[in-house]
C-alpha cells in the first residue's frame, strides 16, 4: 500500500477529492460486527453508570476531550440517558506525572487512581503504538475495564490488545483522526437517537 499523497501534481481540488474519497471509504470499511459490538459495550456502560475515561496523545488528544463533551453535553439532551465521560488529559495533572514519574505512565497512572472493574477505558491513537495507551489498556484490563480502541495504520498493539478496536484503514494521519473524529461524533448522536426522550422530537432538535 502506497502512502497519500504520493504525487505532487494535483491541484488543490484534485487533492481535496482524492482526500475525501479516502476518508469516506475508510469508514464504509469499518466492520459493522466491529461498530455494533462497541456501540453495545459504550450503550451498556452508560445504561449501568459506569464511567467511560478517554486518553490520546496530540491530535487525538483533542479527539478524545472532544468526545467528552458531546457525551456529557450533547448526548443527555433530550434523553433518557446520563453518560459519565471522564478525560484522562488535565493539564496540570499529566504533566506533573510525566515530569515527576514517566512519560509513559501519564494514563496509566490516573486509571489505577479513578477506575473501577466495569469502568471503560476509550483511547485513540493513530499509530496504535504509543507506549502510554499500551500501557493504560494494559493496567485497565487487569483491573478489569472494558478497553475500546480508535486506531489507524495497521492499528499497532492496540488493535491486538483491546477488547473492541475500530481500525481505520488508512496510512494517513490527517484521514485516520478524521474518520476516529466522526466516529466520535457517530456514536455520541446515535446514543442519543437510540435514547431520546420523545421520538416526535426527531426532525424539530438540532444534533
Amino acid at each position: 500500500m502506497s502512502y497519500f499523497p504520493d504525487s505532487k501534481d494535483l491541484s488543490l481540488k484534485e487533492f481535496l477529492i482524492s482526500y475525501s474519497e479516502i476518508l469516506k471509504k475508510s469508514l464504509e470499511d469499518i466492520e459493522a460486527d466491529q461498530l455494533n459490538e462497541v456501540f453495545k459495550a459504550l450503550a451498556k456502560s452508560v445504561e449501568s453508570g459506569a464511567t467511560i475515561f478517554t486518553c490520546g496523545n496530540g491530535g487525538s488528544s483533542s479527539i478524545a476531550e472532544h468526545l467528552v463533551c458531546d457525551f456529557i453535553k450533547g448526548t443527555s439532551t433530550d434523553s433518557k440517558i446520563d453518560p459519565k465521560v471522564f478525560p484522562l488529559l488535565t493539564t496540570p495533572v499529566i504533566t506533573a506525572i510525566a515530569n515527576d514519574i514517566d512519560y509513559e505512565d501519564i494514563f496509566s497512572y490516573q486509571i489505577q487512581k479513578y477506575a473501577n472493574k466495569g469502568d471503560v477505558l476509550l483511547s485513540v491513537s493513530s499509530s496504535g503504538n504509543s507506549p502510554n495507551i499500551i500501557k493504560a489498556i494494559e493496567i485497565s484490563k487487569k483491573i478489569g475495564l472494558i478497553t475500546i480502541s480508535f486506531v489507524g495504520f495497521d492499528g499497532g498493539k492496540a488493535r491486538e490488545i483491546s477488547d473492541f478496536a475500530l481500525h481505520v484503514n488508512s496510512n494517513n494521519y490527517g484521514i485516520c483522526e478524521d474518520a476516529h473524529h466522526s466516529l466520535m461524533h457517530i456514536f455520541a448522536q446515535y446514543l442519543r437517537l437510540q435514547y431520546i426522550d420523545d421520538e416526535d422530537k426527531l426532525g424539530n432538535v438540532k444534533f
